[in-house]
Formats: structure tokens, C-alpha cells, sequence
């Protein structure tokens, strides 16, 4: 069951979900507007390979924004530092987001239980699309659960900033 827009505000409130720092303007009706951060991540490689530590740089979104061009991967991070113990949060593109052709977490949406952390944004844009700091480009809602919970302590725990991936740790030695 998806949580609504003052049940998100009345859960942070009594600590049950993380939303900081937190802005009641971002409320909607089941859903809280997250913003982009100040940073972007890039890989530098021309092959991507999944059981290797990938090369990346990162960068700091100008004042007057950042072109994402087509047939890239960036990476950006929520401002916000969200997550709970309680619900399990969902993060995905806001409209306005998506009718300019920019597609954030499409495809890894769900945030697991007890992962707490500013949220990684797989971002790919369709045509080129300037992005700035403090947009806000994507949602998060919380769902509750239900049956015994297991809390999130993996890699990506206590994310700060945009996290490039680690599923090469996936892979153990004799696989490689």
C-alpha cells in the first residue's frame, strides 16, 4: 500500500522514514519531489564491463546547468537523503522530467528496505536536455511492507553523492 502525501509527512515526523533536509512544498499526493544534486557522474571508458571496477570522473554542475547528451549514462544524486526501516521507497522520473525525454531510474526503481542515502539517478536523455542543481527531477514514494523485514547492509549504504556501480564486487575471485 502506497503511502500518501501527509502520511509521508506524519511517517517522517514520528522517524519512521528519512527525508533530509525536507521542504513541505515537495509534498504531492502520494509522492515527495527529490532534487538533483550538485554533482555528476561519468564514465570514462568506452566499454562498460560488468566484473571490472569502471573508470569515472566527476563533475560539478555549472551554474547555468549541464547538457546530458544522448547515448550516455550520468549519474546524479537526490540532495535529499531518504530511506526507512519501515517502507520501501520507490524512486522514479516526475513527468516533467519524462515529457522532455529524460529517464531517471527506469530501470532500478526500488530502493531496498534499511538503505538509507542520498539516492543514485541513472539519467539518460533521449535528446540533449540542460539539467541544473536543484531541479527537481524525480519522486520517491514509500510502500508498507509486509511479512518479516530484512534491513539493506550492502555496498551502496550511507551513499553520499552519485554512486558509480559496484557490481563487479558481485563477482566472486574463481568466477573471474
Amino acid at each position: 500500500m502506497i503511502l500518501t502525501g501527509p502520511e509521508i509527512v506524519r511517517e517522517r515526523e514520528e522517524g519512521r522514514l528519512v527525508l533530509e533536509p525536507f521542504d513541505k512544498e515537495h509534498i504531492q499526493p502520494n509522492s515527495y519531489n527529490l532534487t538533483l544534486g550538485p554533482t555528476l557522474a561519468l564514465y570514462t571508458g568506452g566499454v562498460l564491463d560488468t566484473r571490472e571496477e569502471n573508470p569515472h570522473t566527476t563533475v560539478d554542475i555549472p551554474e547555468d546547468g549541464y547538457v546530458l547528451q544522448p547515448d550516455r549514462i550520468y549519474l546524479g544524486s537526490s540532495l535529499e537523503v531518504l530511506g526507512s526501516a519501515h517502507h520501501v521507497p520507490i524512486i522514479r522520473s516526475r513527468s516533467g522530467a519524462a515529457r522532455l525525454g529524460l529517464f531517471l531510474h527506469v530501470t532500478a526503481d526500488l530502493i531496498d528496505i534499511g538503505s538509507i542515502g542520498q539516492s543514485t539517478f541513472q539519467m539518460h536523455a533521449v535528446q540533449p536536455v540542460r539539467v541544473h542543481a536543484g531541479d527537481r527531477l524525480a519522486q520517491v514514494t514509500f510502500w508498507r511492507v509486509q511479512g518479516e523485514i530484512t534491513l539493506y547492509d550492502g555496498k551502496y549504504q550511507g551513499s553520499r553523492g552519485p554512486q558509480p556501480s559496484q557490481i563487479h564486487r558481485d563477482v566472486t575471485q574463481a568466477a573471474r
